[in-house]
């Protein structure tokens, strides 16, 4: 089957696809197909469905592939092989823990070991409840302050693996006082 040739059930797939992404995302794949170099915007497309819902679920996933006339593995490849796209939803805050020189030389893996015991996840992962997720920088830019985590745009440092319970549980409270 080619990538332009419509099968029996189209208007359903093209319906349910529609309805997984956004009328601005839909809008932008609707201009750009049929046109030489429809599939090169795939990147692009997957970017927006990231900014606009977080993460690419593989509900976004086949929408894509299905609007855009792209194999879903091409669409999947894509989005597994660069480091950007998120194939699971983040947590409310995402936490950062530097691990840069500065911060490694003082205390940041002791500091990230509390965090991943506290939490009960690794890097990349979001906790069970979605409240955090755990990732790893090379540098946050506060290098006088090493060792630090840096959670949504708030920097917290000098850090010590003791003081992380404490600040886990200030963003658990506000987390819970917005629901």
């Amino acid at each position: 089957m080619s990538s332009t040739t419509k099968y029996e059930n189209w208007p359903e797939t093209e319906a349910k696809s529609k309805a997984a992404l956004s009328d601005k995302i839909v809008d932008f794949i609707e201009s750009h197909r049929g046109g030489p170099e429809a599939k090169s915007h795939l990147i692009q497309v997957l970017h927006m469905v990231q900014n606009e819902f977080g993460w690419l679920s593989p509900e976004r996933l086949d929408a894509v592939a299905q609007l855009m006339q792209v194999p879903a593995a091409r669409v999947s490849g894509v989005a597994t092989f660069y480091h950007y796209f998120r194939l699971r939803p983040r947590g409310k805050y995402v936490i950062r823990i530097c691990l840069g020189t500065a911060c490694y030389v003082k205390g940041a893996e002791r500091v990230a070991q509390k965090l991943k015991e506290e939490l009960g996840i690794d890097y990349g992962e979001t906790t069970t409840d979605g409240i955090f997720s755990l990732e790893a920088s090379r540098c946050l830019g506060t290098c006088g302050l090493a060792p630090v985590i840096m959670i949504e745009d708030e920097v917290h440092g000098p850090i010590t693996p003791d003081q992380i319970p404490a600040i886990l549980e200030q963003y658990i409270e506000k987390a819970r006082a917005q629901q």
